[in-house]
């Protein structure tokens, strides 16, 4: 049994423990609040672009002169898989649910006889996935230095990607990121960007408008197919910054009533100890008078 100067440490810190959790919280409140304008306002550009690229694809598709981003190389036999996680832990599951998400992809691919190369963005991602496929890692983007997500930071993991498909090092290119939904939801998602693949617009009056392209369609998706990749890796960052703050946030705030509740508990048995040993020290001073 723990003695009263244990105890009153213990609870002191819990306490101390508590006061970061909740700080910790409340800084992940201010930060998701930013993050999540940024996501949220990055759907609509992304929703009309891929609009847009959707309708281009279709018109060039099966057409011989048809950019390769889009064509593909002819062959799936070695993919490339952009792990994209945070910097930092104590986001409750976020991490590893996207690690998750990637492991069993990688794991499907190569019970197909596939070859997997894997690109990490984010060092918990990297930490997590290394002791099961670290021998398939090709590459890792550091991004501990970015304080705010921003276009530059995603051209520079696009630029790594399409160097890569460039060199002919894979044929498909898969994306693993958490789809921002609310504080207490983000969904690990899995995009192909390479082949480029685009979503036609929901909105029918959208789906509709015919465009006249000039130059012609093959010339125009040549130029913007590799913005393409680089629109869809940002607005992934930008939906996994936003799922990291609101993962931190709902952590932090399970961690500080946790740690409230221990410390309930902790005074408790600290008061039962103490009114124990007050009782043990009456019932031997009792005795010690009888005995005179």
């Amino acid at each position: 049994m723990p003695s009263l100067k244990d105890l009153k440490n213990r609870i002191a810190s819990v306490k101390s423990t508590r006061k970061i959790t909740k700080a910790m919280q409340m800084v992940a409140a201010a930060k998701l609040r930013r993050a999540q304008d940024a996501a949220e306002a990055a759907r609509p550009y992304t929703e009309r672009f891929n609009a847009v690229m959707a309708g281009l694809s279709q018109a060039a598709e099966g057409s011989p002169s048809a950019p390769k981003l889009l064509a593909g190389t002819g062959s799936d036999n070695t993919h490339l898989l952009v792990v994209m996680t945070a910097e930092r832990g104590l986001c409750g599951g976020f991490n590893a649910n996207i690690a998750k998400l990637a492991r069993q992809h990688a794991k499907k691919l190569l019970a197909e006889g596939k070859t997997v190369k894997i690109l990490t963005v984010g060092k918990k991602g990297r930490d997590s996935m290394r002791r099961d496929l670290g021998d398939h890692f090709v590459g890792h983007i550091d991004m501990s230095g970015v304080k705010r997500m921003s276009y530059a930071d995603a051209q520079k993991v696009a630029k790594d990607v399409l160097n890569r498909f460039d060199a002919s090092e894979f044929d498909i290119a898969t994306m693993f990121f958490a789809r921002f939904e609310n504080v207490v939801s983000q969904h690990p998602t899995a995009q192909q960007i390479i082949p480029a693949k685009f979503e036609a617009a929901a909105d029918a009056n959208t789906a509709n408008m015919l465009y006249d392209y000039e130059p012609s369609e093959e010339a125009i998706l040549a130029d913007l197919l590799p913005r393409g990749v680089a629109t869809q890796i940002f607005a992934a960052l930008l939906e996994n910054a936003a799922s990291e703050q609101g993962a931190r946030m709902s952590a932090m705030d399970n961690a500080t009533r946790n740690a409230g509740d221990m410390i309930d508990d902790l005074t408790i048995e600290y008061n039962r100890s103490r009114q124990a040993k007050i009782t043990n020290e009456l019932i031997e001073i009792i005795s010690g008078a009888e005995a005179l």
